[in-house]
This record gives structure tokens, sequence and C-alpha cells, in this order.
């Protein structure tokens, strides 16, 4: 009899073994695959906030007067306001503003306005790291260039360039990394990225899927953190 209690407990925990195992596979998945709406709206940014926020500091050094208000305007209503409140301007202005239909309709829709506003607000705070970077060149590196007959687009691509780039490594490395985290805040206009997935099951009684999705955003980080590491040591050579 003792016997076949014990094969009856053995077939019961192995049972349930199975079961929470391929329950752990089932969550790890959804959170990785959840995480891969946070690492494309991560990249897109970074694919169109660069070059973006590249043309805005040109708005803020302009010597045009109205253009440089204009952009030092913006610049500083985006930089002062929280990335979630422009996320919902963005995402609900169209409808309740303008009294059009939204032009967000599903999940492809909420990226789309999640990535707009994400790529604005980082724009802005990229262009300002820019600014202080091409501003913080010599005057007299630029005046030698022209004295040896280039022009102005000569000397910023073959003087100026290499070190801005070395000056604003740093900060623009501090800023994509935080960006990595900043993209969590999409779940505010439903959005199921990773925090809002690992939410699930924290509603029904799961704690550990919320804190593991710190893994995920630590290895992510920690790649960066090496990348970036790397592109400064490169730079080492070059003294600005």
């Amino acid at each position: 009899m003792n016997g076949l209690t014990d094969v009856i407990k053995q077939l019961i925990e192995g049972y349930w073994l199975d079961f929470l195992a391929n329950k752990t596979t089932i969550i790890v998945l959804r959170l990785t695959d959840s995480f891969w709406l946070n690492s494309k709206l991560f990249f897109l940014t970074l694919l169109f906030a660069l070059p973006l926020g590249l043309l805005i500091s040109f708005g803020s050094m302009s010597k045009w007067k109205p253009l440089e208000i204009f952009t030092k305007t913006i610049v500083w209503i985006v930089r002062g306001t929280p990335l979630m409140l422009q996320i919902i301007i963005i995402f609900f202005a169209p409808s309740l503003l303008f009294g059009f239909a939204t032009p967000w309709i599903g999940i492809s829709g909420r990226f789309t306005a999640a990535t707009i506003a994400f790529v604005i607000n980082y724009a802005c705070y990229f262009s300002e790291i820019y600014r202080s970077g091409i501003q913080g060149i010599p005057i007299g590196q630029t005046e030698a260039g022209q004295v040896l007959g280039m022009t102005k687009t000569q000397i910023f691509f073959k003087i100026t360039l290499l070190q801005v780039v070395k000056r604003i490594l740093p900060p623009m490395g501090n800023e994509i990394i935080t960006l990595v985290k900043d993209t969590s805040l999409a779940r505010i206009i439903s959005l199921k990225e990773i925090i809002m997935m690992a939410e699930e099951y924290t509603n029904v009684g799961l704690i550990w899927p919320l804190f593991s999705t710190g893994i995920y955003f630590l290895i992510f980080v920690g790649i960066l953190t090496i990348i970036f590491n790397k592109l400064e040591k490169k730079m080492n050579y070059f003294v600005a």
C-alpha cells in the first residue's frame, strides 16, 4: 500500500513539475516576444531621432533669429514636459483637438504614435548634445580651415565632426541607455511591451515575471555599455 502511495505521489509531483516547467517556458517566451516591441521602438527612435536632432541643433544655432527662437522654444517645451504626457498627446490629439478620426488604429497605429512621440522627444535631447559639442570646438580651428581655403562643409566634416563625436559620445551614450528603459512608457497607450505583459501575471498572483523583466533591460544596457566603452577607447587617439 505504501509503495502504491509513493508511486502516486511521484506521478503527481512529476505532473506538477512538468506543468510548472511548461508554464514558465510560456511566460518567458511571451516576455521575450514583448521585449521585441521595446527593442523595435528603441531602434526606430535612434534611426530617426539622431539625424533629426542634428537638424534641430542647426536650427538652434541659426543666425536667423526667428528660426533660432522657434527651434529653442520647441526644444524647451519638449524637454520640459514628461515623455508620458507627450505620448498621450500624440495619440489622442488628432481626435480630441481637431475632431479627426484617430489615425492610430490597432497595434500598428499605437506603435506608430509611440514612435513619433519618442522620436520628437529624443531628437530634442540629442539636439542639445549636438549643439554643445559643436559650439565647444574652438573657433580658431574653423578659422585655420578657412585660411587653408576649405569650404564650410569641408571644415565641418574634416575638422569639426571628429572632435564633436568624441565630445558628445559619453552624454549621447547616457541618453541612449535611458531610451532603453523609457520604452516601457509605451504601455500608457496599451502597447503590450514587456512590463505590461509581466503585469498580467502580477494581477493573477505571479510576481516573478515582473522582477525578471529587469534581466532583459540589464542585458540590453550591458551590451550597449560595452559598445560605448569600446567606442570611447577608439576615440582616445583623438585629442579635442
